[in-house]
């Protein structure tokens, strides 16, 4: 009832936000919307429309009747109050929302069997439809170009011989844990939160480099959501809902090992997907950071990279210790074979979702302490910018 429509309409009449803020929330809702039925969701929007005479009548009758009454509110007393500024903005909003793919369907509400009977057939018209098969026609996506300067040299540029002895990095870890620590407990982190998303080659270190970071927080404030294939459930739904669940509240903190890029990377290179899927994820990506960023969320993204070379001696280390064993598995062997295709899939990845509200961080992690410091170092930095 209502759906996400209800508290912007509210905030514009009460002049909580701008015109410009308005019109550009309802752009982030058309964009919702097009990514939900772009993921084989049937959406239909009724707008149960009543005129000013009509609204007043309806309240009138239910306040007689002790039964009803409850269910006439302040709200809706306000809304018959301001009907007329209400109007206009329900007007401009189911113009610049009633989109192809998911149109309102504008229902005379005066009569209630109208109403009710008018609301079925069309239900009744789409469930057929789904039910006979039909599909919804997917958007056409181009797949880009190859990139001229060719951007895979973000990657290959790395200085990959950054080291730290140990003493270094002793005084440096302990440095930037205790930056960390005060960061997360000061005063306005409360009205904040953080992501800390983490990617990375296969055998990179983001699992130690992970507890590193979970040293400095309060074990009350966070929470690490390790991510591996789709589950089911999760797989009947967007791609993002799994990630959506995971947010954390104002002053919460969630690690991502492993991330909504899933999309972008393994399944792009694996064929899960197709090419119009993961060309629109990007799009999809960067609107779901926006949102996270406007809402208050620090989003600290961090890809680690070593060389084919300290991979493959990563793997042999792992395979001869017992205790590391589990960590190596024949996935791990296949995706090692198709490293130029993840190599540009990360290259693309971070061309197309560095922006500036949520930047990637490149990790040379040839060296773990070189890679550990930088990380911490590097969500210090950016939490402490957010809040001063």
């Amino acid at each position: 009832m209502n759906a996400w429509y209800r508290q912007l309409v509210n905030a514009h009449v009460r002049n909580e936000v701008t015109n410009a803020q308005f019109n550009a929330r309802l752009q982030e809702v058309r964009q919702y919307e097009q990514m939900l039925t772009d993921e084989g969701i049937v959406l239909l929007k009724f707008w149960i429309h009543l005129s000013k005479a009509g609204q007043k009548q309806r309240l009138r009758e239910l306040s007689s009747s002790r039964k009803t009454r409850w269910r006439v509110t302040e709200i809706d007393k306000a809304g018959l109050k301001h009907y007329n500024k209400y109007h206009n903005v329900w007007e401009e909003m189911l113009r610049e929302t009633s989109i192809g793919a998911a149109p309102w369907y504008v229902v005379e509400g005066t009569d209630t069997n109208y109403r009710n009977l008018t609301v079925g057939k069309i239900l009744q018209e789409a469930m057929s439809k789904v039910n006979a098969g039909a599909k919804p026609v997917p958007r056409t996506v181009v797949a880009p170009p190859p990139s001229v300067i060719g951007n895979v040299a973000l990657i290959r540029r790395l200085d990959l011989a950054q080291k730290l002895d140990e003493r270094t990095y002793e005084r440096d870890l302990a440095k930037w844990q205790a930056k960390l620590a005060h960061l997360t407990q000061r005063k306005e982190f409360r009205d904040r939160s953080l992501i800390m998303a983490f990617e990375g080659s296969d055998a990179a270190g983001k699992g130690g480099a992970i507890r590193r970071v979970a040293t400095s927080l309060d074990a009350r404030q966070y929470v690490i959501v390790p991510v591996a294939a789709p589950t089911e459930e999760e797989l009947a739904q967007p791609f993002l809902w799994r990630f959506w669940r995971q947010i954390p509240a104002r002053g919460g903190i969630t690690i991502f090992d492993r991330t909504w890029y899933g999309r972008v990377l393994v399944e792009r290179v694996e064929g899960y997907c197709s090419v119009s899927d993961w060309m629109r994820a990007y799009d999809e990506i960067n609107q779901f950071e926006e949102q996270l960023v406007g809402a208050g969320t620090v989003v600290c993204k961090f890809w680690l990279q070593i060389s084919k070379e300290e991979q493959l001696k990563r793997f042999a280390l792992r395979e001869k210790t017992a205790f590391k064993r589990f960590k190596i598995t024949k996935d791990d062997w296949r995706n090692r074979k198709k490293w130029n295709a993840y190599e540009q899939a990360v290259a693309d990845m971070v061309d197309r979702t560095s922006t500036e509200l949520a930047p990637w961080t490149l990790i040379e992690a040839e060296d773990k302490y070189f890679a550990r410091v930088k990380i911490l170092k590097s969500i210090a930095r950016q939490l402490e910018r957010a809040l001063d």
